[in-house]
């Protein structure tokens, strides 16, 4: 019956159907094939989604719809690029440095892409950029979201392990300043060969400092979120429904741009988006309980330590793994699958959860701008109005800039569980 979950699973992916389906008809099969209660289904399936933690989806969901319709995301992007317009190539490094910030907002790399890149990209194009290079850049940039906290896609991996997510989340901050460093180092490498333009002149103090006025807020909106949840006040949760009531006040009455329409339209972007996150979440339960009903994860394990037991060649044998799925499946549904299973054997040869949990999400998250299934990319493609293989083109400096961090997460636990035990504590 194994065998035929995976069968069917296979095929429903092949035929097109959504992976959250997919991954219901293949175990609804499993369960009428072994002659097993659907009661026991449905409990699994509501036992996926009974959890505190993954209230916080819909909070950072909405949270980051509110920076759009709210007018915190131009004023973000207004700032960077009075700190940076000057430099060759301002433009570009300033869509790096607005991706920093949104996503300490919104935890999501597709929201990164629409919002920062719906300004920045036709605003590139008009200064003198290449098409092409704008729409890499913002793609590129974008990845940023799922790993400085908050993270949907961590929320996910610890929520269906049992590891702590404040603990991932502080995980991710050193990886993701390290990638958007990078990425604004290859930004301006990039934009000096090209002679990209910049500012015609550097922003004065007065310049500066009324932007940053006018930008407090949106800031500020960044840090209550990071720093609530580092210092412990409020759990990811907590800080979740915190951000949403204050960027609601701030949309209304501070900025003045969110009106009850804009409201009422992204509470619906936020129920559709996170609707369809729980039920894959749901139905990935399900899948869950069979693949350990049947040992899967163990006979993975065994099966990868008959060949080696070197920590080191598991990792890189895992990491090339990943980045091949990711490149074909949705991050947030390869991590509710493959996350658990993995876990199981990085641990047996002494890797941290929390640095695996960071290594896995940066792996799947690449994925999201690179073919075939590269949502980032496509939503990047589109706003640019341009071909997707001179995309593709101008990412490579990009992947190889943030490949190199995935090489420093996988082999330096310091810059992942290392700092999460040295902020919050071991255990």
């Amino acid at each position: 019956m194994v065998a035929l979950l995976f069968i069917t699973f296979a095929v429903c992916l092949a035929v097109g159907v959504p992976v959250a389906f997919s991954l219901g008809i293949s175990s609804l099969v499993y369960f009428i094939g072994n002659g097993m209660s659907l009661y026991m289904f449905a409990q699994r399936f509501f036992a996926g989604l009974n959890s505190f933690t993954l209230l916080c989806i819909p909070g950072f969901v909405f949270a980051g719809s509110l920076m759009n319709q709210g007018g915190i995301t131009e004023r973000l992007i207004g700032f960077c690029n009075k700190i940076v317009g000057h430099i060759t190539g301002g433009l570009s490094i300033a869509n790096v440095v607005a991706s920093m910030l949104f996503a300490g907002i919104s935890g999501t790399a597709l929201a990164d892409t629409v919002s920062v890149g719906g300004v920045l990209i036709p605003a590139m194009k008009k200064d003198g950029y290449d098409a092409d290079f704008s729409c890499a850049v913002t793609a590129a940039s974008s990845c940023i979201g799922p790993i400085i906290p908050p993270s949907v896609p961590m929320i996910m991996a610890a929520t269906m392990t049992g590891l702590s997510v404040s603990k991932m989340f502080i995980a991710g901050m050193i990886p993701g300043i390290l990638m958007g460093l990078g990425m604004i180092f290859v930004s301006w490498y990039v934009s000096k060969k090209r002679h990209y333009p910049k500012a015609e002149r550097r922003a004065t103090l007065k310049e500066i400092l009324s932007s940053a006025k006018e930008s407090f807020f949106a800031i500020l909106m960044t840090l209550i979120i990071l720093s609530s949840i580092v210092g412990g006040i409020v759990t990811p949760t907590e800080a979740s429904i915190l951000a949403v009531v204050y960027g609601i006040f701030v949309g209304f009455f501070i900025y003045k741009e969110l009106t009850l329409k804009r409201l009422i339209d992204s509470m619906k972007s936020t129920v559709t988006s996170s609707a369809a996150i729980m039920v894959l979440v749901g139905m990935a339960n399900v899948f869950a309980y069979i693949l350990t009903k049947e040992q899967i994860p163990q006979m993975v394990a065994d099966a990868m330590l008959a060949l080696t037991t070197n920590k080191y060649i598991i990792l890189i044998l895992i990491n090339i793994l990943l980045i091949f799925v990711g490149m074909f499946m949705e991050t947030i549904a390869a991590i509710l699958i493959l996350f658990p299973v993995l876990l199981g054997l990085v641990t047996q040869v002494g890797v941290h959860p929390i640095q695996f949990g960071v290594m896995c999400v940066l792996n799947l998250v690449l994925g999201l701008c690179t073919p075939p299934v590269g949502v980032c990319l496509f939503a990047a493609t589109n706003i640019g109005e341009t071909k997707l293989t001179g995309v593709i083109k101008e990412l490579v400096p990009y992947l190889i800039s943030n490949f190199a961090v995935l090489i420093l997460v996988t082999f330096v636990p310091f810059l992942t569980s290392g700092i999460a035990e040295l902020i919050l504590g071991a255990g």
